[in-house]
């Protein structure tokens, strides 16, 4: 079965220099429907101006991946670590007992659009780390792995029985996944327009998956994909 999330119905928190949609339930947006999915607990689809941003903050017991659409996204936490997120690259902080971060528009004259992803970890109270990777070659014109619980084949650790996988399709290409047996996915299409199976998406749009053997995405128009494989 393929559930479809459609852009327009998610959640939505607007301030001076935030616009920022929930696929999930976030924050002030509450939605007993849409509370997470699998352990995948926050898509959060964020804008922010120049020279804005989140300050200081504190998170616990979080998997906390961050993909760069457009722009670029400065990051300062806790354990010294700081460094700017462009597109092409993916973050994962893990907040386990504790950390405190930041996160800015490292511009002063370009907005950034960025995704910003919680999935919950299999246990409670590790170690905070942090990891910063540039997408592999392959993402380009097939689904690459860019997270996974063993840090395999060059990917970001999440500490879950979760794999995430991305892609960027140019207008016509195909990209292809396997969904083993007891396997659920999400997919969120970042920008552009593209079938999944039988379904049409829009940028935005996210699907739930179960029961599913194969998935086959294909791009209508030039467009971004994210697959989480769970548990």
């Amino acid at each position: 079965m393929i559930s479809i999330r459609r852009a327009d119905a998610r959640g939505r928190t607007r301030l001076p220099w935030l616009d920022s949609r929930h696929t999930f339930s976030f924050g002030e947006y509450h939605d007993p429907d849409h509370q997470g999915f699998r352990t995948l607990r926050v898509i959060n689809d964020d804008r922010v101006a120049p020279g804005g941003g989140f300050a200081t903050h504190a998170h616990r017991d979080m998997e906390i991946v961050t993909y760069v659409l457009e722009g670029a996204l400065e990051h300062r936490d806790s354990l010294g670590n700081g460094s700017v997120i462009r597109p092409g690259e993916v973050q994962r902080m893990s907040a386990g007992r504790g950390i405190q971060h930041s996160e800015f528009n490292a511009s002063t004259t370009a907005p950034v659009h960025f995704l910003q992803i919680w999935i919950l970890p299999a246990a409670r109270g590790i170690e905070p780390g942090y990891e910063q990777r540039p997408l592999p070659d392959s993402a380009r014109g097939a689904l690459a792995l860019v997270g996974s619980r063993d840090g395999r084949a060059g990917s970001i650790t999440v500490h879950q029985d979760a794999a995430i996988y991305a892609t960027q399709l140019a207008a016509g290409e195909r990209a292809t996944h396997p969904l083993a047996a007891g396997r659920y996915a999400w997919v969120h299409l970042a920008s552009g327009r593209a079938h999944l199976n039988d379904a049409l998406l829009q940028a935005g749009d996210g699907a739930a998956i179960s029961g599913v053997e194969r998935l086959t995405i294909h791009a209508v128009d030039p467009a971004e994909v994210l697959l989480f494989d769970l548990g």
